[in-house]
């Protein structure tokens, strides 16, 4: 094989990795979606967030119909609130329930829509007023224990 054609190939399969490399960075940061329609902004207040990241996923019966834009912490209730970009194409109820999930045992934490059957929908700027916090398994485990350790103080 001539030299000059060795390095035409090289320079190709090079190329290939580099944009193999590119397109999974673009899917690991949530940087590939783009919206097709317009979007609008809701915001919902939770207790405890947990792991929940910006650019996280909203998403309702397991589809994706929005991302998160802003996590902020609101120091006259002592809650996160955060910000979310909903998709324009989906529209909710007022009275629908926000929830923050674990995608498997370990995964990333996403917020979850519920609809209710308000026929008032919600638009743009307004707050989700039921929210489910996110589950903390260390405050799981020490709830058990510490009920544990009071069913065994009870029976001396």
């Amino acid at each position: 094989m001539n030299r000059t054609v060795l390095d035409l190939w090289v320079g190709f399969f090079v190329a290939i990795g580099v944009a193999a490399v590119m397109f999974l960075a673009l899917k690991v940061g949530n940087l590939s979606t783009a919206h097709l329609s317009e979007t609008y902004v809701l915001q919902a207040k939770f207790d405890n967030i947990g792991g929940l990241k910006v650019r996280g996923p909203v998403k309702s019966a397991g589809v994706v119909v929005g991302r998160i834009t802003d996590i902020q912490f609101d120091s006259a209730t002592y809650e996160a609130v955060v910000t979310m970009s909903i998709d324009g194409r989906y529209r909710f109820p007022k009275d629908t329930f926000a929830s923050i999930f674990t995608a498997g045992l370990l995964g990333e934490q996403y917020i979850g829509f519920d609809a209710g059957g308000d026929e008032k929908m919600l638009k743009a700027g307004d707050t989700i007023a039921k929210t489910q916090s996110a589950v903390v398994l260390e405050k799981l485990i020490s709830q058990f224990l510490f009920s544990k350790a009071a069913d065994g103080q009870d029976k001396k």
